[in-house]
């Protein structure tokens, strides 16, 4: 495996470079140098399920470019059962219920300012030569 791109198995051969296999992020078309990288239900099953399939941790952390300690998650999850696509659906629908909560608000408040500055307009229109008084207290 090449350290200048890890992920990336190649093999050279009269002048030629020819990716062998994606392994890892490039694999599932991530992008290898970056951090805070995110991973797909089925590519985190996957790890899994090679890990209870008996692979050694140390190795299928190398082989995908993964930490062990974020694979032992994974594990974890995936024997909680958190990692069907039943979970991942519910987790999206609470998501979308929050959104659409806050955006109901947002309308809510703007219904307000509406009917506000309608009542402004309303009672407050004057023309502009119209006389203004000032009430100041009382006279000495």
């Amino acid at each position: 495996m090449n350290t200048l791109h890890p992920g990336v198995e190649y093999a050279s051969g009269s002048g030629q470079v020819t990716v062998l296999q994606l392994t890892g992020r490039a694999a599932y078309g991530g992008d290898t140098m970056g951090r805070n990288r995110t991973y797909s239900i089925e590519f985190k099953r996957q790890i899994a399920l090679e890990f209870l399939g008996g692979e050694a941790l140390l190795r299928l952390s190398k082989r995908h470019d993964v930490s062990r300690n974020l694979i032992r998650i994974w594990v974890a999850k995936y024997e909680a059962g958190e990692l069907d696509e039943e979970a991942e659906a519910a987790g999206l629908l609470q998501e979308h219920k929050a959104k659409i909560a806050a955006r109901e608000r947002l309308v809510g408040r703007q219904a307000l300012e509406i009917e506000f500055l309608k009542g402004a307009v309303k009672n407050g229109a004057r023309r502009k030569d119209a006389p203004t008084f000032a009430v100041a207290g009382p006279s000495a």
